[in-house]
């Protein structure tokens, strides 16, 4: 970006209006940073009930790829950020003649395919799993035994544990492959998972570049439930691995914005990456509440061309994902318990209906010590029916 959109400033009689491509909660989250830094904000989303489209001054109700829609987008907005990586690239080309967009059409292309991103690691040096494309009968029938068993993930448009199929043999991966409509994917080698984990960086265009502590992940049936991090949740000489790992994946890309990258830690100590997120991510939502800035909070000095300055965790932190099975029918999780512990700090995503596995809100715990805070969010779980961690 050329220059920075200051908050505050006003552009033909308004507030400098940042935008963001998609309406979940991450679009609400970054949308409520901006507009507490003063700036007046858009969101593209064809749902009407977005939970980010309802809290913004502006709501562009198209599709990703409208050229109407896209039009109206730019034109109201100094800069533009994406809040998930199935945003169409291609619509972030057409913003990108118009508008500064971050992070850029390429970045997220490659975090679209699995493929590509692979590939995008080896370049950067950083250990993958053992894995072999698979886009046509022939590639298929070439991978060996060696790789099995594994997991054969749909290259494109899978997240939170679907698109995904364990296999064991041959003959299951013929049958996953079919099941799967015979889409690209990626075959990976089943690995002896020790723990996984993530980093979280923000780049702006000038190169400077931050991060965040590394955070110890648990995920269940796919789904990330818990995050933990406050010293010795990550052994400190892999944590400095892995975020030079991170940081290396991000400056290959010439990356402007916030990026998340996953981790699984093997037994042994030994490490590969797993994914990357062009955007905030669920595993960073403890940011708001235990650091003095939270990656939404750099999501808009990147896409602002604001400084960036280290973030600093001054507390120990727990996260619970909260999804819409807590739920009772016709009812509410017992708040006013929950709220009743210290270092609770509820965040919810303004979603009418819940169901399971949707991702209605998370619960973020600090405190003044590791063990202060996991026996806080032990009591938090067994009062809202999440399994003990």
């Amino acid at each position: 970006m050329k220059r920075s959109v200051l908050p505050g400033q006003v552009r033909d009689g308004q507030m400098a209006t940042l935008g963001v491509m998609g309406g979940g909660q991450l679009g609400r989250m970054f949308v409520h940073a901006a507009q507490a830094m003063g700036f007046n904000t858009a969101v593209l989303d064809p749902d009407l009930a977005s939970p980010a489209g309802g809290v913004s001054h502006h709501h562009v109700q198209t599709d990703y790829l409208d050229a109407q829609g896209l039009a109206q987008l730019a034109q109201c907005c100094a800069a533009v950020t994406t809040e998930f990586e199935n945003v169409p690239a291609p619509a972030l080309s057409t913003l990108a003649a118009h508008v500064p967009v971050a992070p850029d059409a390429h970045a997220v292309a490659i975090a679209q395919d699995r493929a590509a991103e692979k590939a995008h690691f080896v370049r950067c040096g950083v250990p993958v799993a053992a894995h072999a494309v698979i886009q046509t009968p022939a590639q298929l029938q070439a991978v060996g035994a060696d790789l099995l068993p594994g997991i054969l993930k749909t290259a494109r448009m899978g997240y939170d544990g679907k698109g995904q199929i364990r296999v064991k043999t041959l003959a299951d991966l013929h049958a996953a492959w079919a099941q799967l409509q015979q889409v690209p994917c990626v075959l990976e080698k089943m690995l002896p998972l020790q723990a996984e984990c993530s980093v979280i960086v923000a780049r702006g265009a000038d190169g400077q570049m931050v991060n965040f502590p590394v955070q110890l992940n648990l995920h269940r049936e796919g789904i990330l439930a818990v995050t933990s991090v406050y010293e010795g949740a990550v052994e400190p000489a892999l944590a400095a691995q892995v975020t030079a790992a991170t940081r290396a994946i991000a400056e290959g890309l010439n990356y402007v914005g916030v990026l998340c990258v996953e981790f699984f830690i093997l037994d042994g100590g030994q490490w590969v990456v797993n994914e990357m997120a062009p955007r905030p991510h669920n595993s960073g939502h403890y940011t708001q509440d235990a650091c003095d800035q939270s990656q939404f909070e750099c999501q808009v000095r990147t896409l602002a061309g604001l400084p960036l300055t280290p973030p600093r965790q001054h507390s120990s932190a727990i996260m619970l994902n909260l999804l819409g099975e807590l739920w009772p029918e016709n009812g509410a999780p017992p708040w006013d318990q929950v709220l009743a512990l210290p270092g609770t700090h509820l965040h919810l995503y303004g979603k009418l209906a819940a169901r399971a596995g949707r991702k209605m809100g998370h619960l973020n715990i600090t405190g003044p010590s590791p063990e202060s805070v996991r026996s806080t969010a032990l009591q938090a779980a067994a009062l809202l029916g999440i399994a003990a961690f």
